[in-house]
């Protein structure tokens, strides 16, 4: 199955319950923002980064591309079922990535040990970084501050973002990928400010062999 057929079962799901209103509000929000418009390009180059990963080693982003291209996907937390969706469709196809001479990284702004819980919950054989204060997902241009209507929905069901993350703004960032050339330029980007809707792994293979 298709990891965008998932996704779509899992709106659906959400759509039937309260989550509505705050799912029409975060889209027509971000819509008005032009959020994804502000995101990296093909052809920016990537931000450089050095970035604890799940087990608190520092992962240098100059040392990654030198071992070949890097794929960089943002994910929200382990809270989001979507993002869960993703992060088990990826390791999946990781053999596919890693045959085709490229690093796959998953990023984070959640904090406290939650990158180690995330990767072991799902048996994740990549890497998974925290972005400490999204500064990387900054520098990417896909941060936002998440709407009140769908603050109050995670807040109802327990998801605290300023604990989760250490910041008490509730930002959180747009679950974007970027296929990044050896080089540091960005060969290829999914963004979509529908949380929803993520990029198809199977694309992102055929992407790299491309390359």
């Amino acid at each position: 199955m298709l990891l965008n057929d998932i996704l779509a079962a899992l709106r659906r799901t959400f759509l039937k319950g309260d989550g509505g209103p705050a799912y029409e509000e975060f889209i027509a929000s971000l819509d008005a923002a032009k959020i994804a418009a502000q995101a990296l390009q093909p052809g920016d180059a990537m931000p450089a980064f050095l970035l604890p990963n799940a087990e608190g080693e520092l992962v240098d982003s100059a040392e990654l591309l030198a071992a070949g291209p890097v794929v960089v996907s943002f994910f929200r937390g382990g809270w989001c079922p979507y993002c869960s969706a993703t992060l088990d469709a990826m390791q999946a196809v990781l053999a596919e990535v890693t045959a085709a001479g490229a690093t796959f990284v998953a990023m984070t702004p959640e904090t406290g040990g939650r990158a180690l819980a995330t990767k072991r919950a799902h048996g994740l054989h990549y890497q998974v970084l925290a972005d400490v204060d999204l500064a990387i997902a900054m520098a990417f241009g896909i941060v936002f501050r998440t709407p009140p209507l769908y603050e109050a929905l995670l807040r109802r069901s327990g998801v605290d973002l300023a604990e989760r993350t250490g910041n008490p703004a509730w930002l959180m960032p747009l679950p974007a990928t970027f296929l990044v050339r050896r080089d540091g330029v960005i060969a290829r980007s999914w963004v979509d400010i529908d949380f929803t809707r993520r990029a198809e792994p199977a694309d992102i293979v055929a992407a790299l062999k491309a390359l």
